[in-house]
């Protein structure tokens, strides 16, 4: 029995997708629930699974061709014999594809972008070697693969076409243009209408880091051996943004035409840097939450990111935003808006620097915060307040305990 393999129903207020990556080609055998390709939208990326084993007769859509919902992608004839009766006819995606004959091997962790790279340049998976979690590939493995003498040389097993390196060698003078994802593209849109819609201010302090430190340095072992999870430091920065966003609600509004939204709860979005780009996936509920809970939720969310299968539902409905430049080196920036949201607070390098404690002076690790918030509905008084709220708390953290 002939299926037809369609485009899925689209998440709400996306209209169309671009269609990325096939995995699968005319006459090649799939498994019920393997990923045939991979749609990008806006927002996200969506794998359509094949609904039964049997084998792809034909592919009605080619690489980078835009689709909607129900759009017929491929037809995949059901059942296990399928692949004597199917008429091998070339298809656009089969003409990208080198005909050498791969050996059987354990599937490779991948994630649609580096899978699209790999696509791009012919590349088998198995070819590279990973240093990602659990041996996941990573843009930057590939890269390295092909700038080095193995992209010509080394295969999984059989011989593989040599790679032609796109990258400037010598004194060569190359350009490349590459057209924006539809991720890329649709973060650019957001910040650029962020800077023409809200009047974003920034307020800057210091906080000293020393209690906390040493507060992860006493239980970390037993915290990570009874909750199986790392205690972080952004489960006490999400903690203390909850308790100042209870004292200064305006912080935790939004702006619609002429009102001022107030919410009474408190979804925390947090900034996660993937292979797709930026996305601020929102742990929801955190003033109900202990502090293993958000650490485990969000190891949940960056791992999806990271594999791209967040959802939209992961991505929308935020309060506040919390970024932290810190892990890639930041001491000082100031983050923009997470419309519709009003504040985001940003997070930088803890540095040890000299500071006076007492009439003397110490070594403290310091952290720069920033909060950039929006001027229309945000006075510069509880700007500056809910700031030296989270300085309170992070340097008496029993006050997130006692909540005073």
């Amino acid at each position: 029995m002939s299926i037809e393999i369609k485009v899925p129903p689209l998440p709400e207020s996306v209209s169309d997708a671009t269609l990325v990556a096939w995995h699968k080609n005319a006459g090649e055998a799939v498994a019920r629930d393997e990923n045939l390709v991979d749609l990008e939208t806006d927002k996200v990326v969506l794998e359509v699974p094949a609904p039964a084993n049997g084998t792809i007769t034909k592919i009605v859509v080619e690489n980078g061709a835009t689709v909607e919902a129900g759009d017929v992608l491929a037809i995949l004839e059901e059942g296990e014999a399928a692949v004597a009766a199917v008429e091998l006819k070339e298809t656009p995606a089969e003409k990208k594809t080198p005909a050498v004959a791969k050996k059987s091997a354990a599937p490779v962790k991948t994630s649609p972008a580096v899978r699209r790279l790999l696509d791009e340049h012919d590349l088998d998976a198995t070819m590279v070697l990973g240093t990602g979690k659990e041996g996941r590939i990573t843009k930057g493995d590939v890269m390295a693969f092909l700038k080095s003498d193995d992209s010509s040389s080394v295969t999984p097993g059989d011989p593989a076409p040599v790679v032609e390196d796109s990258v400037a060698t010598g004194l060569e003078r190359t350009e490349q243009r590459v057209p924006m994802t539809r991720l890329r593209a649709r973060i650019a849109e957001r910040l650029v209408d962020a800077q023409q819609t809200a009047a974003m201010l920034t307020t800057f302090n210091e906080v000293d880091l020393t209690e906390v430190m040493a507060l992860r340095k006493r239980y970390r072992e037993s915290f990570e051996k009874k909750h199986n999870v790392r205690l972080g430091f952004m489960s006490f920065f999400a903690k203390a943004s909850m308790e100042a966003l209870k004292r200064f609600p305006v912080v935790n509004a939004s702006v619609e035409g002429q009102e001022i939204i107030y919410h009474n709860y408190f979804d925390i979005g947090i900034a996660v840097s993937s292979d797709r780009g930026l996305m601020v996936p929102v742990i929801r509920d955190v003033d109900q939450m202990s502090f293993a809970d958000f650490e485990l939720a969000l190891n949940e969310m960056a791992a999806k990111a990271q594999a791209g299968s967040i959802g939209m539902d992961d991505l929308t409905g935020g309060t506040f935003t919390i970024t932290n430049g810190g892990i890639f080196g930041s001491m000082m920036s100031t983050p923009i808006l997470n419309q519709p949201q009003s504040a985001i607070l940003g997070m930088h390098s803890i540095q040890q620097r000299p500071m006076v404690v007492d009439g003397e002076i110490v070594a403290r690790p310091m952290m720069y915060l920033a909060m950039t918030y929006d001027h229309r509905i945000i006075d510069g008084k509880e700007a500056v307040q809910f700031l030296v709220s989270i300085k309170e708390q992070l340097e008496d953290p029993a006050r997130l305990l006692l909540q005073v």
